[in-house]
């Protein structure tokens, strides 16, 4: 490896100092193996007695969400087709939980989707899962042996009631961070599946159906059964009733899961606290120049847990049961494994899905190491040494004549440090770059700072392009702006890039050429510039000699630039002729890899599911972290 950290390689990152014997390796500070044995056929054949004694603990989670999907799957079936009636799947789903008496075809439809509901708490390990589970279950024996007389029911029932009993410590996931959005993204899905499935039940039952009715009607049928009410349909015999109780139930088990989440408890994601700000500037004034995207560690929508020295820490946000971390851990590599092990804990907590997003090569290996994780590149970093920056040469050109062009309409730039600005020009600073945002939310995560001029961060770096020949517009003569963050003492990391859409182009080649020219005077050696997502794919992919699955990747990745900013990123930040450091994603499994892509882009903000402002209620207080919970009890003790 070329990476160096403090003189020392990538490969050879110091071992961890603070972890007490045997919580992470074995005695005397050797690692542990990071990835498990390979299995021999001793672990493939099951004894008599491994199959009386059911399966691993750790897979009881997974067995109890199959079952529960089975079931909810044949509630569901049995609820929905009148032909299951009389068949042997029918006959199974009868001894199942959820099949009572006289009222089955609604019961099975209601209890059904929220067993399948209630499967994916149970895979993921969460407390309150479990316990209506343990509730259901009981219930369904019950009714089993009240309404059909069946010592089946009971049977299967209870089955099912003892493994979830006996294996209960399986089950200690807490709650993940929630707010009231979700009692709206509830709603809406679960109308639009009560939607569909309420289609299926009006179309199940073609022989007792009277006339003919069009799709429309049989939508209006529905909707209004929905809400409890008599629609344009009729069937012969009792199945008009069998109908309406079906889509009744549909109706008030979407009306009571959305009221339920609009009105329990609200759990808000944890944010960074003063004190906890406090304690990673120290920890940046240490440590700031090792990585380019620490300062972003600052973002105040994100929480922290600190290595039991406090001499490391990693920073992350909870989107969609994803735990993500960002860039390197900050503080001294040595403790990283600390914060590490802390971050993984908390994520066992909660049974979130631990991931790291643009992590260094040093970080990775630090990462995989201590966790077992996986980590595959992402992209590069494109880093500028300011001493070997110039816009002399035929490489240049294009910068070169652009500059120069915009220079001559009257264009001047100014680069200054956010503590020497004056209050009223910070504020329409503000003003303008919230105003030329081009979307309605504020994007970034990893690489953004979320803020302009706040008065802790005086180090920042700002840069600014003013119309020169008199004309100005609403925020004066004000017309593009570059936000840069510290990135140790003498580096500065790219934050934000605005302009205003009338203003002539090459707005923000001009200002970084502006930047990267005025560093000497600043004391800036190296400047850090946007991410490009997939670079060496696109780089070696238009190159003489480019394999064909090469060549359709690349052509995947222009084809997806025309929605995200993939090759135009990559163009633009090679005109400055940077230095490209690879940056990596950090993962469990592969299966992973789409849900932490999703939530990425979340977090980032390119997939908004926030309530509208109007609907947004003020945070509560921030929930501790487990550790911080479990150190105040011992405290209080």
């Amino acid at each position: 490896m070329s990476v160096r950290i403090d003189g020392e390689k990538s490969g050879e990152v110091p071992e961890r100092t603070d972890r007490p014997r045997g919580a992470l390796g074995r005695p005397g500070g050797a690692p542990r193996a990071t990835r498990p044995a390979p299995r021999g056929p001793r672990r493939i054949l099951h004894s008599p007695r491994r199959i009386l004694h059911g399966p691993r603990p750790e897979a009881v989670p997974a067995w109890v969400a199959r079952a529960c999907t089975l079931v909810g799957v044949l509630d569901i079936a049995a609820g929905v087709f009148p032909r299951f009636r009389h068949s042997r799947m029918h006959t199974l789903a009868e001894v199942l939980p959820g099949a009572l008496g006289p009222f089955a075809a609604a019961l099975s439809l209601s209890t059904g989707v929220l067993l399948l509901l209630l499967a994916h708490g149970l895979r993921r390990r969460k407390r309150r899962a479990w316990r209506a589970a343990v509730g259901l279950l009981p219930a369904g024996a019950l009714a089993q042996f009240t309404y059909r007389h069946s010592l089946v029911g009971v049977i299967i029932s209870l089955a099912l009631l003892i493994p979830l009993l006996r294996h209960r410590d399986e089950f200690t996931a807490l709650p993940d961070p929630r707010s009231r959005w979700r009692a709206l993204a509830n709603f809406v899905l679960m109308g639009a599946g009560s939607l569909v499935l309420g289609l299926v039940v009006v179309s199940a039952h073609p022989h007792r159906m009277i006339g003919d009715p069009s799709l429309a009607d049989r939508i209006e049928h529905v909707l209004y059964g929905l809400f409890g009410l008599e629609g344009p349909l009729d069937y012969s015999g009792t199945t008009s009733w069998t109908v309406a109780f079906s889509l009744g139930a549909l109706g008030l088990l979407t009306a009571v899961t959305t009221i339920y989440l609009a009105f329990r408890p609200e759990h808000p994601a944890a944010r960074l606290t003063e004190d906890d700000e406090v304690r990673l500037r120290a920890l940046l004034d240490k440590h700031g120049g090792r990585d380019s995207l620490g300062h972003f560690a600052l973002r105040r929508d994100k929480a922290v847990v600190f290595s039991p020295s406090g001499k490391a820490a990693v920073t992350y946000r909870v989107v969609s049961g994803v735990m993500l971390a960002s860039g390197d851990p900050i503080g001294d590599v040595e403790a990283w494994p600390g914060a590490i092990e802390r971050f993984m804990d908390e994520a066992t907590a909660h049974s979130w899905t631990p991931a790291v997003m643009g992590c260094s090569e040093t970080g990775g290996e630090v990462w995989t190491r201590e966790t077992g994780l996986d980590a595959l590149e992402l992209g590069d970093e494109a880093v500028v040494e300011v001493a070997d920056f110039s816009l002399a040469g035929r490489a240049m050109r294009n910068v070169r004549q652009m500059v120069k062009r915009i220079e001559r309409a009257g264009y001047e730039t100014r680069v200054r440090r956010i503590r020497d600005l004056g209050e009223g020009e910070l504020d329409r600073i503000r003003r303008a770059a919230e105003d030329w945002r081009g979307t309605d939310t504020e994007r970034g995560f990893s690489m953004a700072l979320g803020r302009i001029g706040d008065p802790a961060d005086g180090d920042c770096l700002i840069a600014t392009a003013h119309k020169a020949d008199g004309q100005s517009g609403p925020y004066g003569d004000l017309k593009a702006v570059l936000h840069f963050v510290p990135w140790g003492v003498d580096g500065v990391s790219l934050d934000l890039m605005r302009r205003d859409r009338s203003a002539d182009p090459g707005m923000n080649e001009l200002l970084i050429v502006a930047a990267l020219q005025a560093a000497p005077r600043l004391g800036i050696s190296r400047v850090s510039l946007n991410f490009a997502m997939f670079r060496a794919a696109l780089a070696r992919g238009e190159k003489i000699g480019a394999g064909p699955v090469l060549r359709l990747w690349r052509g995947l990745l222009v084809f997806l630039s025309r929605w995200f900013q993939i090759e135009s990123l990559y163009r633009f930040n090679a005109k400055f002729r940077p230095c490209w450091e690879p940056r990596f994603v950090v993962y469990r499994t592969s299966r992973d890899l789409p849900r932490i892509g999703l939530a990425a882009l979340q977090a980032e903000g390119f997939v908004s599911l926030a309530l509208p402002r109007v609907l947004r209620r003020r945070a509560k207080a921030p929930r501790p972290c487990v550790h911080a919970r479990t150190e105040r009890d011992v405290r209080a003790a």
